[in-house]
């Protein structure tokens, strides 16, 4: 009876071993979530770069969640995921609700303080580049009539078409409210589908476009993005969103994620949305050589 007993005290002990080794497997993979955009898809390839490289920890992507932050930040408040790039605008106006903040360091500081209070997250590091909307021509055109920002169009917009999507004319942050803001009053607008405005001022159909400022075809036209100098539009810096209790688990995981801290401008994303867009790269070699060529693989 009592090696019986001892067999299954053996049996029950090795059981529990088992389960705390699954339960530790579970610990040391982190689990990264992205938006349905293409930048987001590199942008994760490289925090699962750097992490794995960096430490002992391995990396689970979920890649294009539908519904963006609405999908994905109720699931990492859940802990489904430990982290996930976000825009600083939208989790400004969308998660948190705040009214609008034009000054960028004002809101990344506000961000930072509300999402540690109000739901256990850690901003760590914004990436540099900032993906909002901004005005666009040719770059030709830019040089031959000394444009840069946006208040330098406005005294020749009168010889200008603009042309954007039919839901840039509709936005309360779109087309009306901005030419009022810096007096643009353009000879004609078109209202023109998404995926035909670059060809539409690449034919000179249009001189004037709406666009992303890390947009991959800003490149294939060889267009100039100006500079929004009353800070009009919202600003879209990218970050990287971490549960606290992730960090906690994981300390050696900020210093890795920190690495990333300021090393994309708006035109180093775009050139990397291009190549995955439109030369048809891989994500994760573009991620790859991204950061060779930064030196941090």
């Amino acid at each position: 009876m009592k090696k019986w007993m001892a067999l299954v005290l053996v049996i029950c002990m090795l059981g529990v071993l088992g389960l705390t080794g699954c339960a530790g497997g579970n610990d040391n993979t982190i689990k990264i979530a992205t938006k349905p955009m293409t930048e987001q898809f590199i942008l994760s390839e490289m925090l699962a770069a750097l992490i794995e490289k960096d430490t002992d920890l391995k990396v689970e992507i979920t890649k294009g969640i539908a519904g963006g932050t609405g999908n994905i930040h109720p699931a990492i408040v859940k802990g489904d995921f430990d982290m996930y790039p976000e825009y600083t605008g939208t989790a400004w106006s969308d998660v948190l609700k705040n009214e609008p903040e034009s000054d960028a360091d004002v809101m990344y500081e506000k961000l930072k303080e509300q999402y540690q209070e109000n739901f256990k997250m850690t901003w760590v590091g914004l990436y540099g580049f900032n993906n909002t909307y901004t005005l666009a021509v040719a770059r030709e055109f830019a040089e031959q009539n000394n444009v840069e920002s946006f208040s330098d169009l406005a005294a020749i917009a009168p010889e200008l078409t603009f042309g954007a999507e039919y839901d840039f004319y509709e936005r309360a942050d779109g087309y009306t409210p901005l030419t009022q803001a810096y007096g643009l009053a353009f000879k004609d607008t078109k209202d023109i589908d998404i995926g035909m405005k670059y060809q539409a001022i690449g034919n000179g159909d249009v001189q004037v476009i709406n666009a992303f400022t890390t947009d991959g075809m800003l490149n294939v036209y060889d267009l100039q993005t100006l500079k929004d100098d009353k800070s009009f539009f919202p600003s879209y810096y990218c970050g990287t969103i971490v549960r606290s209790d992730t960090l906690t688990k994981h300390p050696e995981i900020e210093a890795v994620l920190m690495k990333m801290d300021g090393i994309l401008t708006d035109g180093d994303m775009a050139a990397l949305n291009y190549r995955v867009e439109n030369n048809k790269e891989d994500e994760k070699d573009v991620a790859r050589d991204f950061l060779t060529k930064k030196g941090l693989l």
